[in-house]
């Protein structure tokens, strides 16, 4: 299925209340230690955790927990790419049940959306009106968003990778990369949180990187300092949103060989621990475990997936 976007005139979707305590619950007292609430996955019960404030704690139901994802709406940011990490996640949680939607920068996305039998949307992420009327369309052609994968954020030919010196680095190269790699993630978590909240569940997965919260490397001072930034927001927000039943991780892949990968990364990537660069099919198996009720009691994490090359001490010839 396809879809435009198109910003609504004010720019912003009316945002719904988060959740909190017994008031926003439905709840209207009791003691700690009886007071419930309802939660999928799950039953709460209401503790206080300071004065005037009850905290609902969310107990999982006897039994396994399953990873499949039946019925729940996913929006995947970033997956134009038939190589991507983007799609490999599309194509994942499509095939644990999730009703996928994808968005991307080109048209290019309802081909991609086509061959899962999903439903694409073009949309520039970078623009807080557009993030609005995304979340308007998403919500109007397959409901509440209930998994968000903040995967956008790779360069483009409109939109290119800057590889420069801080010295040399002009402010408009910063702020690009900045809003490519880290507002994209902001505005669409603040755009679909308040959903997930009024239904006490929700996963945010963002995709941040080796470079930046574990390595750097010269000319790359803009996109290191925003991947840090994911998962700087990935913790704030894993704390701000735990008691409303959702929560919030970001998985680092290290070197990945997708259609973007140069013959220098690809090189890099055979000097790995594994000996090999990651596929993008490995990284979206990471991301879909974190997407699942399995994943329930993860939250505020890092999961990096680079083959061990972040915790070998030296290189070894």
């Amino acid at each position: 299925m396809a879809s435009e976007v198109h910003p609504a005139a004010n720019g912003r979707r009316p945002r719904r209340g988060m959740l909190r305590a017994a008031r926003s619950r439905g709840a209207t007292g009791g003691d700690a230690g009886g007071t419930s609430a309802a939660g999928a996955g799950g039953s709460a019960v209401l503790r206080a955790v300071s004065p005037g404030e009850l905290q609902p704690v969310v107990e999982p139901t006897a039994g396994p927990l399953t990873d499949r994802l039946d019925g729940r709406v996913a929006l995947v940011t970033g997956a134009g790419s038939p190589d991507g990490i983007g799609f490999a996640t599309a194509r994942r949680l499509r095939a644990l049940g999730a009703r996928v939607a994808m968005v991307s920068t080109t048209r290019r996305i309802h081909e991609r959306a086509a061959e899962l039998d999903a439903t694409g949307f073009v949309a520039d992420l970078t623009v807080e009106a557009e993030v609005a009327a995304l979340a308007d369309a998403v919500a109007e052609t397959l409901g509440d968003v209930e998994v968000l994968v903040n995967n956008a954020g790779l360069a483009s030919k409109a939109s290119p990778e800057v590889l420069r010196p801080v010295a040399q680095l002009t402010y408009a190269e910063w702020r690009a990369e900045i809003d490519r790699n880290l507002t994209t993630a902001f505005l669409c978590s603040r755009a679909f949180l308040g959903g997930m909240a009024e239904r006490g569940w929700g996963r945010i997965v963002n995709l941040a990187a080796t470079a930046g919260p574990i390595n750097a490397l010269p000319t790359e001072a803009a996109y290191a300092a925003a991947k840090a930034g994911v998962v700087g927001l990935t913790r704030a927000l894993a704390m701000e949103l735990v008691a409303d039943g959702i929560t919030v991780n970001a998985v680092a892949p290290g070197l990945i060989h997708t259609g973007a990968s140069t013959a220098v990364e690809l090189k890099q990537g055979r000097g790995t621990p594994i000996g090999r660069p990651g596929t993008p099919d490995e990284v979206a198996a990471a991301i879909a475990f974190l997407c699942s009720p399995a994943a329930s009691y993860i939250t505020g994490q890092m999961l990096v997936v680079d083959g061990g090359n972040s915790v070998r001490e030296a290189q070894f010839r």
